[in-house]
C-alpha cells in the first residue's frame, strides 16, 4: 500500500501506520516541504495583520514603514516557518543519538514536516482569530520626537501590548499554538520511532522533552503579560 493513498486523517489519528506504511517507501521531502509551505503562508497571512498594526503606530514619522514591516513580516513568517521544521527536526534527530537512533536527517525532515500538519490548522483558527481582535486594538501613536527617545518607545510598544484585545489575542494565540504543538508532537513521536528505529519510550522523550521545554516557556510568558 502507497502511504500516498493514505488520508489526512491517517497523518492526525493514525500516526504509526502511516509512518510504518511510509518507511518502506524511498525518501520525499516534496509533501512535507509543501505541508510546511501552506503553513507559512497562512503564518505570514498572520504577521501582516499584525505587521499592520505596528506600521500604523510609526506611520506618521517614518515614511515608507509600512512597506518596510509588510515585507519583514512576511517574509519573516515564511522563512520562520522552515526554520521551525528544520530545528524541530535537528533536536529530535540529535537527541535521538542517545538512545543509538538509526537512519538518515532528511527521514527525520520527512515525519516531523507531515507532522507539522496540524500547526497549519492552528495557524487557520489563529488568523481567524486575530480577524476578530484586530479592529478592537488601540494602536498608540509615536510622534518624531517620541521616536528619539528610546523609553518613550518602549512605554508605547508597553502600551500597545498590554491593551486589553490585544493582550486577550496574544493570550489565545498562544494557547492555540500549546494545544496544535502537542497534536503535532503526538505525530511526531510515531514518526521519531520509526525513522529513528526507537522504542516508543525513547521516542517519547526525544520529542518530549524540547515540547514540553517550549510549552512551559508559552505558559510563563502568557503569565507575565
Amino acid at each position: 500500500m502507497n502511504h500516498m493513498n493514505l488520508s489526512i486523517t491517517d497523518i492526525l489519528f493514525r500516526p504509526d501506520a502511516f509512518f510504518g506504511t511510509m518507511m518502506n517507501e524511498k525518501e520525499s521531502l516534496k509533501i512535507p516541504a509543501l505541508i510546511v509551505l501552506a503553513g507559512s503562508i497562512v503564518a505570514a497571512a498572520y504577521g501582516y495583520l499584525i505587521g499592520g498594526l505596528t506600521a500604523k503606530m510609526m506611520a506618521s514619522t517614518v515614511p515608507g514603514i509600512e512597506t518596510i514591516i509588510t515585507i519583514s513580516t512576511i517574509g519573516g513568517a515564511l522563512v520562520g516557518t522552515f526554520i521551525f521544521w528544520i530545528l524541530w527536526a535537528g533536536i529530535i534527530y540529535a537527541l535521538s543519538f542517545a538512545f543509538k537512533g538509526l537512519g538518515s536527517f532528511s527521514r527525520m525532515l520527512q515525519v516531523v514536516g507531515y507532522g507539522y500538519l496540524p500547526q497549519i490548522l492552528g495557524s487557520v483558527i489563529t488568523l481567524i482569530a486575530a480577524t476578530q481582535y484586530i479592529p478592537k486594538i488601540t494602536v498608540p501613536t509615536l510622534s518624531s520626537a517620541a521616536m528619539q527617545d528610546p523609553a518613550m518607545i518602549e512605554q508605547t510598544m508597553k502600551a500597545f501590548m498590554h491593551d486589553p484585545a490585544m493582550l486577550e489575542l496574544t493570550q489565545i494565540t498562544s494557547l492555540i499554538t500549546i494545544v496544535f504543538l502537542l497534536w503535532s508532537a503526538n505525530i511526531w513521536i510515531f514518526g521519531a520511532k520509526h525513522a529513528r528505529q526507537l522504542s516508543p519510550r525513547d521516542s517519547a522523550l526525544c520529542v518530549g522533552i524540547p515540547v514540553v521545554l517550549y510549552v512551559l516557556y508559552l505558559i510563563y510568558n502568557i503569565g507575565v503579560m
